[in-house]
């Protein structure tokens, strides 16, 4: 017993002195009184912009967003921000945040289940709300996700939630909004001798899985018809799609591939589809505007697809498909840790050829209408959920961003992230020792 106690005795000690380390900030209270944000200047986010602007929000919604010489400041706490840049809070479409932690240790990987053909999964109960990576993106502006599913041929649904919550239920703004396909590949690397085979078995597993997705869309629409006698939970997932209600992510790249999906999704009456990743969509722009098809468009910091395209042709693409009038969004798609780099590929595709406040809306107000929030966010209007961002250099620009304030749902937001934290504590740590080199020493003697 006095062993027992002595280890209780050294653990607790042990605990003590491990210095504090940075932690994911508490979720913010909910807003307790009016706030209104004066002298900056708006963008809006539907391509307006407003200089010397006021935006006003209570009990989380927007009250007022227009010139600041018609904002009514009584009962509301005025906060000053002048010279600044008010944006609504930007989106990142079709992302594993919150499900995965660090690759190289299993039990923080959540993002897909087992098996080929899962609808019924539902990533957003695997949602971590306390991921350290999620202070670092708030901090560049992005205060939604939509937590997607990966891997198999059907993934499962998204949902949509902010980033600011203490568990995945408060997180939500709007739950299963989509079903995620991963289109089978019509394509293989070749280049040695066992290619013929590989294309062989290649060709086979792709035509079995084909015959067990038009089995399963199949029986879907018979389940969604009410003709059955049991209940199937991987057919009531996918109920939706037939009546609109939920959206198709078709995920594919190559246009083939594309067009086959979306006829595929056409075929068996699917209502709304989306195409992601969409490296191709200018290639079939025609095909996609005239099937109402929606892009969420990945790889714009990224290498041409082909080698005969030309090397910008991804800074582009964002502009070629504004051109062809297709509804796109920008999706920062490579790893996770890299989603605060979301208005700087907006920054890059405004850079070669979209106007400025369209590549803002590409990460925002389109996004929302693509996701089917855009009655909540994705503008800074009255009535919306007041999800907002104030930078004091241009949003959009990785040498002047700086976001000073964030509200989400009209709470203010801490700022404070793990590299933050970690910059204030070596930039203290060398100011401590350049104070303590002595009068007439250099610094390269004293480190001696």
């Amino acid at each position: 017993m006095k062993i027992h106690k002595r280890y209780i005795s050294a653990l607790v000690a042990l605990l003590f002195a491990v210095p504090a380390v940075a932690q994911v900030p508490a979720p913010a209270p909910k807003q307790s009184k009016p706030v209104l944000l004066k002298g900056a200047t708006l963008h809006v986010g539907n391509g307006q912009v407003v200089e010397n602007a006021a935006v006003g929000f209570d009990n989380g919604k927007i009250t007022y967003a227009g010139p600041q010489s018609g904002a009514n400041l009584s009962g509301y706490e005025v906060v000053d921000v002048t010279g600044q840049h008010i944006y609504p809070g930007l989106i990142q479409p079709n992302a594993a945040l919150g499900l995965n932690e660090v690759e190289s240790v299993r039990a923080t990987i959540d993002w897909r289940e087992v098996g080929e053909m899962n609808p019924n999964v539902r990533s957003v109960i695997a949602y971590n709300t306390d991921s350290d990576i999620i202070p670092t993106v708030r901090a560049n502006g992005v205060l939604m996700t939509q937590v997607t599913p990966v891997g198999g041929t059907i993934a499962g649904t998204s949902s949509i939630v902010q980033l600011d919550a203490w568990n995945w239920e408060d997180a939500i703004v709007k739950a299963d909004v989509g079903m995620h396909l991963n289109w089978p590949s019509m394509l293989i690397e070749t280049g040695n001798r066992q290619a013929d085979e590989r294309l062989r078995r290649m060709a086979e597993e792709r035509e079995k899985t084909m015959l067990e997705l038009d089995k399963l869309f199949r029986e879907a629409a018979v389940y969604k018809s009410g003709k059955h006698d049991s209940q199937n939970l991987k057919l009531a997932s996918m109920t939706g799609l037939f009546d609109g209600t939920q959206k198709l992510y078709i995920h594919a790249n190559y246009g083939k591939e594309m067009i086959e999906g979306v006829n595929f999704a056409k075929k068996h009456g699917v209502k709304e589809i989306v195409v992601v990743g969409a490296r191709d969509a200018v290639a079939v722009a025609d095909f996609l505007k005239a099937n109402n098809v929606s892009v969420i468009y990945s790889g714009v910091h990224a290498l041409p697809s082909r080698a005969e395209e030309d090397v910008d042709m991804p800074y582009k693409t964002p502009y070629l498909l504004h051109q062809a009038g297709i509804p796109f969004a920008l999706d920062y798609d490579l790893a996770i840790h890299g989603i605060r780099n979301l208005p700087f590929i907006a920054g890059t595709a405004a850079a070669y050829g979209l106007d400025k406040e369209q590549a803002l809306a590409s990460v925002t107000l389109n996004t929302a209408k693509i996701l089917g929030v855009d009655k909540q966010v994705g503008s800074v209007e009255v009535g919306k959920d007041a999800t907002l961002v104030v930078s004091a250099g241009d949003l959009l620009d990785m040498r002047t961003n700086n976001v000073t304030h964030a509200f989400i749902q009209g709470r203010k937001i801490d700022l404070t992230d793990k590299q933050k934290f970690l910059y204030e504590k070596f930039n203290t740590k060398y100011k401590d020792q350049q104070q303590q080199v002595p009068a007439g020493a250099t610094s390269s003697s004293a480190g001696k």
